[in-house]
């Protein structure tokens, strides 16, 4: 199995998860997972991925993954706010 593909299938593992609780609620959960538990290599391998088109994804696993990229970018930008750049 290549390695995109075993992420893959772990990120959909989480977002079945979490999908009782809808599929808003479940993507912020898979969002928050991934920044808890997933070191940053593979979190940038799956952000890669769905770059790339993100085949295979569940609509949750995706939209978890779009949340975490977008507070990625909110975290970059607070953070150069609060040095002043």
């Amino acid at each position: 199995m290549h390695p995109t593909e075993r992420l893959v299938m772990m990120v959909n593992q989480i977002a079945l998860a979490f999908a009782h609780q809808g599929e808003s609620r479940a993507a912020a959960a898979v969002a928050d997972h991934l920044r808890r538990f997933w070191n940053p290599r593979m979190r940038s391998a799956i952000r890669a991925h769905v770059a790339e088109g993100g085949t295979d994804l569940l609509p949750a696993a995706r939209a978890g993954i779009e949340l975490l990229a977008d507070s990625r970018s909110d975290h970059a930008a607070t953070a150069a706010r609060s040095s002043g750049r």
